[in-house]
């Protein structure tokens, strides 16, 4: 929950939503839907690799790619 919950900080630009599949610190892949204040992360899996969804403004891109890594 923590990565997203930084999405809140205003570091990454202006986060409306997020969403995606990625593999957690566990080795396992996770759903995880996010609007501002608010995320659902649930088990799920990949089709064959894991990836993300951001909408919003004044992304900072590279920071979030780190930030998902």
């Amino acid at each position: 929950g923590s990565i997203l919950e930084e999405l809140d900080s205003g570091e990454y630009g202006i986060v409306l939503r997020a969403k995606g599949i990625v593999m957690s610190e566990n080795n396992a892949w996770v759903q995880f839907d996010y609007v501002p204040g608010e995320f659902e992360i649930r088990e799920g899996a990949a089709d064959y690799t894991g990836r993300f969804c951001v909408i919003g403004s004044k992304l900072q891109q590279d920071a979030l790619e780190e930030l998902f890594q």
